[in-house]
């Protein structure tokens, strides 16, 4: 990639990064599999988001599996593919992919919340971190039983990782990201504030997201 100082040499491949990573991350693989495993529009079922909580309300774990699994691959693909012109493409990529995913033009601009393409491009961007987000993610789940709570508190702690690992400007941008975690699960935030969000069911169902 050419110096990121000259922004007249670099936007042309930082816009194209943000695109194809947008483009990549809008893909509604939440809907596009629960359809292929004959489990109908995951719109009209639960909250009628696209990510694997509301698939797992199907009662296919399968189906939810294999979407948290593409959900998260998007995003790591995103970024793995940047890497080969610089660290500077594949954030770029990664966080186009990330904004994809929420908000996907193919559906108007109503997609998942991000927890899993976040956890995706930590993984394409620096992998170790994505172990710790992973860490973080299930001891809070297995203490509360909130998956959503756990995504939050993992997504909080996850710039606090990167600065720990010296890593400021993946520090810079998932401190972006998590941000807008939040925002994207304002919703749940008031019903655990409340003392109504569903906790997670690990036989009978998911948990409300």
């Amino acid at each position: 990639m050419p110096d990121p100082i000259s922004w007249s040499l670099a936007l042309p491949y930082l816009l194209t990064a943000l695109a194809g990573g947008y483009a990549l991350g809008s893909v509604p693989f939440g809907l596009l599999i629960a359809r292929l495993g004959g489990a109908g529009d995951i719109r009209s079922i639960g909250s009628g988001n696209i990510g694997a909580t509301n698939v797992l309300r199907t009662g296919r774990s399968s189906l939810a599996a294999a979407t948290l699994a593409a959900d998260m691959a998007k995003g790591a693909l995103a970024a793995l593919i940047g890497w080969k012109w610089g660290p500077d493409i594949a954030v770029t990529a990664g966080f186009g992919a990330f904004v994809g995913h929420i908000l996907p033009v193919w559906l108007r601009f109503r997609g998942g919340k991000g927890v899993a393409t976040f956890v995706g491009v930590l993984a394409g961007l620096y992998w170790p971190a994505a172990f710790g987000f992973a860490a973080v993610w299930l001891v809070v789940a297995i203490v509360s039983r909130y998956s959503s709570l756990s995504g939050l508190v993992a997504s909080a702690a996850t710039p606090a990782l990167l600065a720990w690992a010296d890593e400021w400007q993946l520090f810079e941008l998932f401190t972006v990201m998590a941000l807008i975690i939040f925002l994207t699960h304002r919703d749940n935030i008031k019903r655990l504030l409340r003392g109504r969000e569903s906790r997670i069911r690990l036989r009978s169902g998911g948990n409300r997201s």
